[in-house]
């Protein structure tokens, strides 16, 4: 006989849903349907990055916007969890399908360190997207491209505006 499944904590459930609005792709598909033909950049290298940009964007918005305490470090462990084990699999795949072994871990950690220190570096920003973007240009290719740099920008606005609004529709218990 099975045994029923232990309903989620509110923390649990949290960390699941924002894993999951993470890695979802729509946003990424509708930037890049936008993305004017006019860029002067890889098409390909802002497909690419904009997945790593919202991954982050999540992550970053939970040390921003939750007060520090055990429901923070739980969230935030949980969802990083899943975002390492998601780029295990990722990876993986990748490694069978190119030859190439990539640690796409080892690049997120690397790109939210990239926007940190950028963040860091322009402490008097009124609005982190303003720093975001031309960094996320600049990891495409092309810090001088005002398209890319507003789709960063467009990216990264719009996942912490979703997750603030989450967060304060749940009840972390």
């Amino acid at each position: 006989m099975e045994k029923p499944e232990k309903p989620k904590s509110n923390v649990e459930q949290a960390g699941e849903d924002l894993f999951k609005y993470a890695i979802d792709r729509e946003d990424v598909k509708w930037l890049m349907e936008n993305l004017a033909a006019e860029a002067d950049i890889k098409r390909t290298t802002v497909e690419y990055e904009l997945p790593i940009l919202k991954i982050i964007s999540v992550g970053w918005s939970l040390s921003y916007y939750l007060t520090s305490g055990p429901q923070k470090d739980e969230l935030s462990n949980l969802f990083w969890t899943a975002i390492n084990a998601f780029s295990k699999d990722l990876s993986t795949t990748t490694e069978m399908m190119t030859g190439q072994k990539i640690d796409y871990f080892d690049i997120v950690k690397e790109r939210l360190d990239r926007y940190v220190k950028a963040l860091e570096q322009h402490p008097d920003a009124q609005d982190p997207a303003t720093v975001i973007g031309p960094a996320f240009a600049r990891t495409c290719g092309n810090a001088d491209d005002i398209f890319t740099f507003m789709t960063g920008s467009k990216m990264f606005m719009a996942v912490i505006a979703r997750v603030k609004e989450y967060l304060k529709t749940i009840e972390l218990r």
